[in-house]
């Protein structure tokens, strides 16, 4: 039974991580130097002096191929219990696997009918 008290240990593992991030970044704060200076606050980037604008504009196209990559990559890490366990879940596993591609599938069709997936246009 999962009663109230059987929590307690993971509530007092949340308050001293919780406290521990606090603690240290508080004391780094309070202890490292505050010293505001021109060179200090210059971008630094492989001992390499800056150059130009850092915010150019990127294509849309790169963050919506980016969402997309990660979306069907996990969609691969679904299948890892069912490749464990496809003996022991029968027919009720498969079909319920088939489902799960087919939505996939289906939204993999939509994304492809959008263009999504063409970057010239």
């Amino acid at each position: 039974m999962n009663s109230p008290e059987s929590y307690i240990p993971i509530l007092i593992q949340i308050g001293v991580a919780v406290g521990f991030v606090v603690l240290t970044l508080s004391l780094s704060h309070l202890l490292g130097p505050n010293r505001k200076t021109k060179q200090r606050e210059e971008n630094f980037e492989c001992g390499i002096e800056s150059q130009g604008n850092a915010r150019f504009p990127v294509s849309v196209k790169y963050f919506l191929s980016a969402i997309l990559f990660v979306l069907f990559d996990v969609e691969v890490i679904f299948f890892y219990p069912y490749a464990v366990n496809f003996q022991e879940m029968g027919w009720a596993g498969f079909v319920s696997v088939l489902t799960f591609i087919g939505f996939f599938l289906i939204g993999f069709i939509y994304v492809w009918k959008k263009g999504a997936l063409e970057w010239e246009k």
